[in-house]
């Protein structure tokens, strides 16, 4: 991991992905969020306020020391005990079907295998466990889609490996999810390229 990735990445990421704009993709998709929780991409804790009384514990898996230490006031502050289970999505240690649920928000745009992330979901879910995601990627308009393409070389230097062209809901069912429910639309402020959002829940089939 660079310097810039290490000291920068995490605050321009704490800056960009809070706030009621945001907000209003994480609340819906933590909603429903019950017993033991593994959280892929936890960051700053930015999910925490939306945590419903029905989870127990959280396990998450954080690359980022800093963003580890910005999480601190939320993590104690949660009311649900939170601890930190890994630091790679793609290999985590833990037993199968650990985990009632999976929370993922705005990480698998980063994660350099997200095939190898999501197998690792399907390991640990336990039967019937649900997979609540909000991501943003590939825009089904092709003018937004060929800038996507285009500009997914800088941003993954600036923004620690981010794509902007993967296709959530497709990258999911190939990873053998079924969709139980999704939405799909761009956000409503920031530039399309990088606002193109699928959110929603889905199951190992």
């Amino acid at each position: 991991m660079s310097w810039w990735e290490r000291h920068v990445v995490p605050r321009l990421v704490e800056l960009t992905c809070r706030g009621d704009e945001v907000d209003r993709f994480r609340a819906p998709v933590c909603a429903g969020l019950h017993g033991d929780v593994l959280e892929i991409g936890f960051g700053s804790g930015l999910n925490v306020a939306h945590y419903p009384p029905s989870v127990r514990r959280v396990g998450a898996v954080e690359p980022s020391e800093l963003a580890w230490r910005l999480a601190a006031d939320r993590v104690a502050g949660a009311g649900v005990h939170v601890d930190r289970v890994g630091l790679d999505a793609q290999r985590i240690e833990a037993g199968d079907a650990t985990y009632d649920c999976v929370l993922v928000t705005f990480t698998l745009c980063t994660i350099p295998d997200a095939a190898a992330a999501l197998a690792e979901a399907r390991r640990l879910l336990r039967p019937g466990g649900t997979l609540h995601f909000a991501e943003h990627g590939l825009a089904p308009d092709e003018g937004v889609a060929r800038w996507q393409r285009r500009l997914t070389p800088v941003q993954r230097r600036l923004a620690g490996g981010c794509h902007l062209d993967r296709p959530v809901v497709a990258t999911l069912e190939r990873a053998g999810f079924g969709i139980d429910q999704v939405e799909e639309g761009y956000a409503p402020v920031g530039p399309r390229v990088f606002g193109y959002v699928s959110h929603g829940r889905a199951t190992a089939r």
